[in-house]
């Protein structure tokens, strides 16, 4: 993995402790375009890295500092995301940008690679625990799409970062698709459970657009073949077995500590 040092003027003093990890996609039409705009003082845009298609990075602003990259977010109860995480950059259009196709474009082995070994050496620097490493989308749901969803979690997690659940996970609640604008006491487990893995929702009981934001990020993690903002069997069979997977995580994190 090959390292390089262009400097971005926009950060600042951290006001909390590192702990957590969050991964993006550029969104732009190139990469120069992305690292322009990320040293330009005027867009007040910034990440600690960029990862280019061929593997190379280039470190923007020390991790002791705090990059503007997260934006207005919040996970498990914390806001001032920037203030608390490491945000890599991945050069690739995603939804912004696709393919001529209409297909997102895909991320290249050699960029994967390097994505892993980077986030392998942050998660040995600083007490990033795995329910802690996430995706733009998760922490502004409302707002971003990215890393979407043909960023490759699985081999990120065989990797040692961050969490997977299988996709052999089989339905248990026979239901018919719960949909924006249903109401009832299934409507509250599921955003108490989406609440539990730490994205930021009020267990209201109405499945309104906020909810359907909600489910379409945790959709683009753990279902990536069904986006839709629809609760399928499938997606709450998925919702189970990742509730499950986040309670035992961080009840093994508390154990360690």
């Amino acid at each position: 993995m090959k390292v390089s040092a262009t400097p971005s003027p926009n950060f600042n003093d951290r006001r909390e402790d590192v702990d957590m990890l969050v991964l993006h996609y550029t969104g732009m039409i190139s990469g120069e375009a992305a690292l322009q705009r990320m040293c330009d003082p005027a867009s007040e845009v910034s990440a600690h890295y960029m990862i280019w298609e061929n593997g190379d990075v280039v470190q923007l602003v020390g991790e002791d500092k705090r990059a503007w990259h997260a934006g207005a977010s919040s996970w498990q109860g914390d806001g001032d995301l920037n203030s608390r995480s490491i945000g890599i950059e991945i050069v690739n259009g995603g939804h912004d940008v696709p393919l001529e196709d209409g297909r997102l474009s895909p991320f290249p082995k050699a960029q994967i690679a390097s994505v892993i070994e980077l986030c392998q050496q942050i998660i040995a620097r600083w007490p990033i625990v795995q329910t802690r490493i996430v995706a733009h989308a998760d922490i502004a749901p409302a707002r971003k799409r990215d890393p979407g969803e043909h960023f490759p979690w699985q081999q990120l997690s065989k990797a040692g970062i961050g969490l997977y659940q299988p996709k052999s996970t089989t339905a248990k609640r026979a239901v018919s698709p719960i949909v924006p604008g249903d109401m009832g006491e299934p409507i509250r487990v599921i955003q108490q459970q989406l609440a539990s893995i730490g994205y930021t929702i009020e267990a209201t009981g109405t499945y309104d657009e906020d909810t359907s934001a909600v489910v379409t990020a945790f959709q683009r993690r753990w279902t990536q073949d069904i986006v839709s903002g629809h609760c399928t069997a499938f997606t709450l069979a998925v919702l189970d077995a990742v509730t499950k997977l986040y309670a035992d995580a961080s009840s093994s994190s508390a154990t360690s500590v």
